[in-house]
Parts: structure tokens; sequence; C-alpha cells
């Protein structure tokens, strides 16, 4: 038995202990979050030092500090139509801006650690992805409100699971994006991990 099969017999078990609360999956929920945190956290910290990434957040920031709830939810709405429509012009233009094109760069760099990269501004709304996400708002999500609102230093892992178009076990490390000039948070970013690739 190879150390890959025997790997996802344990995150197997993993997940169906969680489901039944056993505290051997809280052992090794901890032990797979302790690797993100050891392995992951540095890396995703040395991105969000980007001059970029900082600019490009603000800049939404900016551009976004008169929407209500109601404008959100519009926004939002929109985006989910899109993602299974022809006509894409939100999504595309999220996509499309560099700082995508630079989250994209760094999950192709993981060579399949990351499966998703996407952050945030401080509504909750993506600035920038690799990916294509289900919604547009995160704002009523932990991945946002466990770090945008938790202060600088806040580490969010969330718990493993199964994801049925890769075939892989992930989990996602979400951390505050903050400015360097200010100090102040002022946005968020998820990572997908694939812990199958950790060590």
């Amino acid at each position: 038995m190879t150390m890959s099969t025997i790997k996802k017999i344990t995150l197997a078990c993993t997940a169906l202990f969680a489901v039944m609360g056993s505290p051997l999956a809280a052992n090794a929920a901890e032990d797979y979050a302790a690797a993100i945190k050891r392995d992951v956290v540095p890396q995703v910290k040395s991105w969000l030092a980007d001059s970029g990434l900082i600019a490009a957040v603000n800049s939404q920031n900016s551009r976004h500090a008169s929407l209500g709830q109601s404008d959100i939810d519009r926004l939002d709405s929109q985006w989910r139509s899109e993602t299974s429509s022809g006509n894409r012009k939100l999504v595309d233009a999220v996509l499309s801006n560099s700082l995508s094109g630079y989250l994209n760069d760094m999950k192709s760099q993981g060579s399949g650690l990351y499966t998703e990269i996407f952050v945030m501004d401080n509504k909750g709304l993506n600035v920038g992805q690799s990916d294509v996400t289900s919604d547009y708002w995160q704002g009523d999500e932990a991945k946002w409100q466990k770090t945008y609102l938790a202060g600088p230093s806040a580490v969010f892992v969330d718990d493993v699971e199964f994801d049925e178009s890769s075939q892989t076990f992930q989990s996602q490390l979400s951390l505050p994006v903050v400015d360097p000039d200010s100090g102040e948070v002022i946005g968020a970013v998820t990572v997908g991990v694939n812990v199958e690739m950790l060590q």
C-alpha cells in the first residue's frame, strides 16, 4: 500500500468520523490545520505583501464605499446568474483583472497544492480570483467574518472536505489583507489547499 493510498484512507476516515463527531477526527483535523499554518500561511502572507494586490483592494474599497446591502445582494444575484449563462459581464470583469492574473500565477506556482485563491474587499465582495466562485459576496461566510472582522493577526483554517470536481480532500485557509502603510485590515484572502499534498 502506497503512502498516497494510506493518506487517502486516513482523510476518508477523518471525513467520516467528523460526521460522527469522533475525537479521532478532531485530532486528524488539528494535524492538517497545523500543517497548513506551518507550510501555507507564510507563503500566502508573502503574496499579501504585493503592492498590486494592496492597491487593487484599496481601489475597490473606494469604489464600493457607498454600496448598501441591497446593492450587494443585487451584485451577488447577478454573479450567481452569470455563472450559469453565456452573459458573464461581471464575472469576466473580475476574472480578467490584473489581480486575478496574479492570483492565477500564484496558484500555478503551487503545482497542485492550491485549488483556488480569491481576495475579498472590506464588504466581502470578490476583488480578484484564480477560479470562478459560486457567489460574489462572501461577507456572510466564516472565511470573511473570521478574518476581516477578527483583526490583522487572524488565521482561519476550515474543515477538510472532499471536493467532487477534483476528487481531492481540501481545506480553505483564510487570512486578513492588511495595508502595510496604515496597518488596517482592508480585506481578506481565501486559499483552497489540497491537503493530500501536505507533508
